[in-house]
């Protein structure tokens, strides 16, 4: 351009389009503007024109005259590793994510008003994450960012939870008609990666430090925060072996979801499908190249390497999410081209699980054959112990001895006030006419939560909170109404189960995430007097809730700086106007069986709704953090108070407790 515009006209049709020119990008050029003496005058017009006389369009826009077409800047095949993670979009339903490149970008999608939607929404996202960020401390050192233990793992998880949920209910209380799909978990994804809230960063063949086989995920960025498998999307991730002459790159870990045509039905060999070649809007399906995670699965038959293998289902309880179980530690055997259903070639590999690890999908299996009938579950005692009081029904089993059953009572689904008296405030219904809305800011019962739905439009609860309100029966609105979340039954299949050395306990088949509602602690509400008769406080009733103990403080919510909001001082520990104690002895539901652990993964959170113009309080459980199918399921059982006893010995009612926790204090009331 040193000779100015007119140094660059060309010829009609003299230019050689075969060839490459040898430009710098555009960027990088310094315009240069001719002195009227030394040529023409500088025209400014578009590169497609039109152009004025004595002008010919330059090539590469030596189009036809008259296009005014701007080039689709989407149509490149140029993957950025800077691009940030908020650009993730919704995996296509019909792929596993093995297909979609790392960067979740879409290549040959022309640009058009979604496309100006989907920049807005990104330029508020960062706008955002901008805000939010200011002075955060992650709370995790570098060195334990690359490199991760059981404690970490747990931290991270529950955290991005938090947030997430929390994201989950800012979208929900939006009036959005858009179309967008609201994608709270890479919004948090992105926010925790960008703050430092991850670890295992360091790529690793092998064991994951802190990751345990069976552990359960339900979303791909929780596998990418704790270093389980990188890719968010795609279903490989892979790493170039360090100090290697040939640079060849290995596979560490895969994801096989159901979105091509693996036979992954066997606990013990994964027959996996390669990446590529499925058809989409854009393209016709096509033959599957020896190239990126299909090359590096390849590398691995040779170098026999282990590949950690994560195993995708459906989920039980929300039919269109997925949960991912992660299966341990596998070898690659053999590798084969096939025809696909497509009828174009696929790569195969065929990987086998490393003998002597944990049990894990080959339990899921199991449970599938129990739900279907296919198998029967070994000591099985009662198919279903309510006697259908419950829409669930739940089982119960004995593996370990003679035992016919637990002692004789009577099964009775929720709490039961013997005489009337108040233990909250009278209170008006909601005035809501057909559900509960999010947002809403005139529905009572939202007010009484402070302004915020407690549950997820998928019933999650949210957070912590000293009391939730929730619509009762006196509400006009639907039965079915997300406000009503604690009194609409089971959401897991629960079984009553035989221990080794705690005697009865409580389990579920199904996958259970963290916030879901398990039940409500059933019973008969006493008072002070009327325990110390069954013996409440001794050894004599063992099915006794208390809710003035001393219980140990945890965090559970999400951090108010990830969310743009100031740091607040709200607790979220229960506040309760009246002690409350319900004895489970004589009537009651599964609750009576969940044993107390030191590190429980269930708590507890009161919960009042009106009834016959009274408050009336519950005692309702959920789940701490995820958790996996046939996993005890235990709380804490709560430190008595000196007046809960006639006796002022602290050893008075203190049992041995055998819960195993690393943290165990030993005894439990």
């Amino acid at each position: 351009m040193e000779g100015g515009l007119g140094g660059n006209t060309v010829p009609p049709n003299s230019c050689d389009k075969s060839k490459v020119l040898d430009v710098k990008p555009l960027r990088t050029l310094v315009p240069v503007f001719p002195e009227a003496s030394e040529g023409p005058p500088f025209v400014c017009v578009p590169p497609n024109g039109p152009f004025p006389s004595g002008f010919s369009p330059f090539f590469p826009f030596s189009g036809a005259q008259g296009s005014l077409s701007t080039p689709d800047l989407n149509q490149n095949d140029f993957n950025s590793t800077a691009v940030p993670l908020r650009s993730f979009r919704a995996e296509p339903p019909a792929s596993n994510g093995q297909n979609v490149s790392p960067m979740g970008s879409h290549k040959n999608k022309s640009a058009g008003s979604s496309s100006v939607k989907n920049r807005a929404k990104r330029s508020k996202d960062s706008e955002f994450a901008i805000t939010a960020f200011s002075n955060f401390n992650p709370g995790i050192s570098l060195s334990e960012q690359d490199d991760g233990n059981r404690e970490l793992v747990e931290n991270v998880l529950l955290r991005f939870d938090a947030l997430r949920r929390k994201l989950s209910q800012m979208e929900d209380a939006k009036e959005s008609h858009s179309g967008i799909i609201r994608r709270a978990d890479l919004k948090a994804g992105n926010i925790m990666l960008s703050k430092g809230v991850r670890t295992n960063m360091e790529k690793r063949i092998g064991v994951v430090p802190g990751v345990e086989i069976g552990d359960i995920f339900f979303f791909r960025m929780e596998l990418c925060l704790v270093g389980l498998h990188s890719q968010s999307m795609a279903g490989i991730d892979c790493m170039v072996i360090k100090g290697d002459l040939e640079g060849d790159r290995v596979a560490l870990s895969i994801v096989s979801s159901g979105g091509y045509d693996d036979d992954a039905e066997d606990p013990d060999v994964l027959v996996y499908s390669g990446q590529g070649g499925n058809a989409s809007r854009d393209k016709e399906a096509s033959d599957q190249q020896l190239v990126r995670g299909n090359l590096a699965l390849e590398m691995s038959l040779h170098r026999e390497n282990e590949v950690r293998v994560i195993r995708g289902m459906k989920d039980a309880i929300h039919q269109t999410s997925k949960v991912y179980v992660y299966d341990g530690l596998y070898k690659i055997q053999e590798s084969w081209m096939e025809k696909g259903k497509s009828g174009c070639n696929m790569f195969k590999y065929k990987l086998v699980r490393v003998p002597g690890q944990t049990v894990a999908f080959a339990t899921w299996k199991s449970i599938q054959n129990w739900k279907k009938g296919l198998s029967s579950k070994v000591g099985l005692i009662l198919p279903d112990l309510t006697s259908s009081a419950e829409s669930t029904p739940v089982s119960l089993v004995n593996e370990i001895d003679d035992e016919k059953g637990p002692a004789y009572f009577t099964y009775f689904p929720t709490v039961k006030y013997l005489k009337s008296f108040k233990l909250v405030q009278p209170s008006f219904a909601c005035n809501c006419r057909d559900a509960c809305q999010p947002g809403n800011s005139n529905c009572s019962c939202i007010q009484k939560n402070g302004g915020d739905f407690p549950y997820t439009a998928n019933g999650i609860l949210v957070c912590r909170k000293p009391m939730i309100y929730e619509c009762g029966p006196s509400c006009p609105c639907f039965r079915n109404c997300k406000n009503k979340v604690s009194q609409t039954g089971f959401k897991v299949h629960l079984e009553v189960f035989k221990t080794r050395d705690r005697g009865w306990g409580l389990r579920s088949w199904d996958p259970i995430r963290a916030g879901t509602f398990i039940c409500e602690y059933a019973g008969e509400v006493i008072d002070k007097f009327k325990a110390r008769q069954d013996g409440g406080d001794g050894e004599n009733n063992e099915y006794v809730f208390h809710t003035n103990r001393l219980y140990e403080s945890f965090k559970w919510n999400y951090e108010t700086e990830l969310v743009g909001e100031e740091s607040s001082d709200s607790t979220e520990d229960f506040d309760i106007p009246s002690p409350l104690i319900i004895s489970a002895k004589n009537s009651g539901n599964v609750a009576r069986f969940m044993n107390h652990g030191c590190s429980p993964n269930v708590f507890w959170q009161p919960i009042a709704y009106e009834h016959n113009n009274e408050t009336s309080l519950h005692i309702a459980f959920f789940a701490k953090k995820h958790i996996p199918p046939m996993t005890e399921l235990t709380y804490d059982y709560g430190i008595s108070h000196s007046d809960e006893t006639e006796s002022d010995n602290a050893e008075y009612g203190r049992k041995k407790c055998l819960c195993g926790s690393a943290k165990c204090r030993g005894y439990f009331y």
